[in-house]
């Protein structure tokens, strides 16, 4: 069932994005590049951003041909709701013309909230307050420690996929790979097949997206794709129990985030920089690496790691 599912996403992507894209451009809703970013992105300046709703369109549409209980559409509104704050994230900066949008701490009060919706939804709707440990084979209950614990596995896991969004293809690309471990894990271990189905559908419309956002990309996915990504992928290892295996499948989201954090703190304290820039996908560019090489072994990493997750299943 999950691959019909992830066969009638990539299908739905592929065939609106190719509408989306002039639509969007009538619109001028063009991506702005930083200002601090490397010089030669400048030639991006002005393409297309937001094409992420396609493939939330995509997964959301194909979801919806299989998913019938509570915890499914729990998955699908989470992710939503993170997407619906990516998509006036990016609004306000096609609108100002500025690469800015809403204020951090505007974005994180809402991320926040939609985080501490779908942790007491599970908490109360399910009584859910297990997580499986890797390689061990055990769960570990968590009680009532079990509402915050979701709330930051959320807000790590979209927070850290937007940052990976900077590359041509390299989100969309990790992104897919790391559905499509949680899609075979849920399908295999648990019982929670919806969750099987939508990680499937997010794989689908990721591929069918990445058809126009793989180098030279035509279309950007904004915050609107970005979060949307970060927040499904962790909304179904968190309703299947999985939490810990999106820091070992998804690493990279956690490397880019890291590098990030890493190289405030430290040029806060020291006025040295331990990367050339941050997010890393760019410390490698600015170290000589193509866009493509740099998506490539990002993608090779995650792929290795997902089979390491099964293996720790």
């Amino acid at each position: 069932m999950w691959i019909k599912a992830c066969i009638i996403s990539f299908i739905i992507a592929a065939v609106l994005e190719p509408v989306l894209i002039p639509f969007l451009r009538r619109l001028k809703f063009g991506q702005t590049i930083l200002e601090d970013g490397p010089t030669w992105h400048e030639k991006k300046q002005g393409t297309p951003t937001m094409g992420g709703i396609a493939f939330i369109i995509s997964s959301v549409v194909a979801s919806l041909f299989f998913v019938r209980d509570l915890r499914g559409g729990g998955i699908l509104l989470c992710a939503v709701l993170f997407g619906l704050i990516g998509f006036i994230d990016d609004y306000i900066k096609v609108v100002k013309k500025q690469n800015k949008g809403f204020s951090a701490s505007q974005k994180f009060l809402a991320q926040t909230i939609v985080s501490l919706g779908y942790a007491v939804f599970l908490y109360a709707s399910f009584g859910q307050t297990q997580t499986r440990l890797p390689f061990v084979g055990t769960e570990l209950d968590l009680g009532i420690f079990y509402i915050p614990f979701v709330m930051f596995v959320l807000l790590a896991t979209t927070n850290s996929a937007n940052l990976t969004d900077g590359l041509d293809g390299l989100a969309a690309s990790v992104g897919s790979i790391v559905a499509l471990f949680f899609a075979v894990a849920c399908a295999a271990l648990t019982d929670n097949g919806d969750g099987s189905v939508i990680a499937a559908s997010l794989a689908g419309g990721l591929l069918g997206f990445l058809i126009y956002n793989a180098y030279p990309a035509k279309v950007f996915m904004g915050d609107t794709g970005s979060l949307y990504i970060g927040g499904l992928l962790a909304a179904v290892a968190i309703s299947a129990g999985l939490e810990f295996f999106i820091v070992i499948s998804g690493f990279i989201f956690l490397f880019e985030a890291l590098s990030v954090i890493i190289q405030v703190s430290v040029f806060k304290k020291t006025k040295k920089r331990v990367f050339k820039m941050a997010p890393v996908h760019h410390h490698f560019e600015m170290c000589g690496w193509k866009e493509t090489k740099v998506v490539t072994v990002f993608c090779a990493i995650t792929l290795l790691l997902c089979l390491v997750s099964y293996i720790a299943l």
